[in-house]
């Protein structure tokens, strides 16, 4: 402004520049902007740490819940039968692998501390689960082998009593342990035993390829390891039924749990009264168990099962816990498909 209060007029005293103006109302507009990228960055920070720390949260007391569950589960083995410890052992095995992948999928948000806490409680719960096992299902001592014709030819010792089914095909060795008995090394044939012959023993099938198996009777557990394209039927099992290397075989099953790893391909027709459990496995699908012979509601009454509980179609997957998704690698065989009739 002049002495005679007039504005200045920049334009008329060759002061104005027009591209530095511009320059400057750039430079403000790219601070501006600068500022509320800040402030928006900021704003973002604090909602990731709340839903991080909503997260932590959420994480520890789901995570303090399971663990007394599992807790609760192993005191209810004390003093508990047989059929009972087995089953609630199963169900805190299952649940403590869960517990493991919920800690491994968390740790993305959890701190340092946090996760030595929840791994070091993890550590104590095994170890009070391996301790509860060696207590309330002390490990039988036996010890197990199969006679096969090879092994019967060049044998120095005098053979051991064992039956022969009427293919000539040689029993597992009775005179080895009473508890134990099963079928092993054998392919093409059809295998039976009696009711009498497993009736509340251990029975183990192991490397049987093409072979019909029918098990009459109420074993206590019952094995499968390293069965291809086998038909196996087995009458009510008390307490476990283990399959491992399994492929293109169908299995007609009746237990309270069953574990089932590194199978493909096969058909479950399934009657349990907890839940099924697989792992590493692929192609297994499910349908209610339907085999049927003149004693089974003996034998159901005689394992203990009840033949009114059966969960066949809940399958947990240990390698798909993806919550809301269905596993892919176990389906249930469509009604249409299911096998009716097992013996002419």
């Amino acid at each position: 402004m002049t002495a005679l209060g007039r504005p200045i007029n920049f334009e008329e005293t060759g002061f104005y520049d027009r591209n530095a103006a511009a320059k400057l109302h750039e430079r403000i507009e790219k601070r501006q902007q600068v500022l509320a990228e800040d402030v928006e960055r900021r704003k973002e920070a604090r909602q990731s740490q709340s839903v991080a720390e909503e997260k932590s949260e959420y994480f520890v007391s789901s995570f303090n819940a399971e663990r007394a569950g599992i807790q609760e589960l192993l005191s209810g083995c004390s003093g508990a039968d047989r059929p009972t410890v087995t089953q609630k052992l199963e169900e805190a095995t299952a649940k403590m692998t869960q517990l493991q992948k919920f800690l491994n999928d968390s740790m993305i948000f959890l701190s340092q501390y946090q996760i030595r806490v929840a791994q070091g409680a993890l550590q104590k719960l095994q170890a009070s689960l391996n301790e509860t096992r060696e207590e309330a299902l002390p490990k039988k001592k036996f010890a197990f082998r199969s006679r096969t014709k090879a092994a019967e030819k060049v044998s120095d010792s005098p053979p051991p009593s064992s039956e022969t089914v009427s293919s000539g095909v040689t029993k597992v060795d009775e005179a080895t342990i009473s508890a134990q008995t099963g079928f092993s090394n054998i392919s093409n044939e059809s295998l039976t035993m009696t009711s009498e012959e497993i009736q509340s023993r251990d029975v183990l099938l192991t490397h049987l390829t093409n072979c019909k198996v029918r098990l009459y009777g109420s074993p206590s557990t019952l094995h499968l390891k390293h069965i291809t394209a086998c038909e196996v039927l087995c009458g009510p099992v008390a307490t476990s039924v283990f399959v491992d290397h399994c492929s293109n075989s169908v299995l007609g099953l009746a237990c309270q749990q069953l574990r089932t790893h590194n199978t493909t391909d096969t058909q479950v027709y399934l009657h349990v009264t907890s839940r099924a459990i697989i792992e590493d496995c692929r192609g297994v699908s499910f349908a209610p168990f339907c085999w049927s012979y003149p004693t089974l509601d003996q034998d159901f009454a005689a394992s203990g099962l009840d033949q009114d509980r059966n969960n066949w179609s809940q399958v947990d997957d240990f390698n798909w816990l993806a919550a809301g998704t269905p596993s892919p690698n176990w389906t249930v065989i469509p009604e249409a498909d299911r096998k009716t009739a097992w013996d002419p």
